[in-house]
């Protein structure tokens, strides 16, 4: 078999896979047990609604953890869900960033960020996926399950927020099979 055969059949099984995998990952993580701070478990509800599962991929999560890595790396983009408390934003506050992963060694603790999942997605797998983190700053974290007023008032500009980041994730250009002879 020729050398140029081999790497088409290799390029062709890396297009076939990035056809069969969602294309964006969204990370919602909080504590759905604790008001405010379950807010992107709602937000994922309405996002899959929206979205085929080759474009989008779902993952709701408590907290953080390194295991994310690999989910995270398979994707084109990721977009990392949260609440936000404390600080001068007032309740229903949306902020949008983008995130780099960090170009030294992830480092862990008791809490993981989401720059961490990055740097370590890098470091294992070769991949450095467009990422953002969204935040709407939340009003009550007691115990219960129902979002505050202000919360449930910015939730349908939070899901356009990160519908429109979904949409310019996947209007990147599709991988094509290279196509070498």
């Amino acid at each position: 078999m020729r050398p140029e055969t081999v790497c088409t059949a290799l390029d062709l099984a890396r297009f076939m896979e990035s056809q069969t995998r969602s294309r964006v990952v969204l990370v919602a993580y909080g504590n759905p047990m604790r008001c405010d701070d379950g807010l992107a478990w709602h937000v994922a509800a309405e996002i899959e609604k929206k979205f085929s599962a080759s474009q989008i991929e779902v993952v709701r999560v408590h907290q953080l953890a390194p295991e994310l890595a690999e989910t995270v790396s398979h994707s084109e983009g990721v977009i990392f869900v949260d609440a936000a408390s404390g600080g001068s934003a007032p309740p229903g506050e949306i902020q949008c960033a983008p995130i780099d992963a960090a170009h030294d060694a992830p480092h862990f603790s008791h809490a993981v960020s989401p720059h961490a999942i990055l740097a370590l997605a890098r470091k294992l797998f070769g991949t450095s996926p467009r990422a953002f983190s969204v935040a709407l700053t939340g009003e009550r974290f007691d115990h219960g399950e129902s979002l505050s007023p202000a919360v449930v008032a910015a939730l349908p500009a939070l899901v356009s927020r990160i519908e429109a980041l979904i949409r310019e994730i996947l209007s990147a250009e599709t991988p094509q099979p290279n196509n070498k002879a």
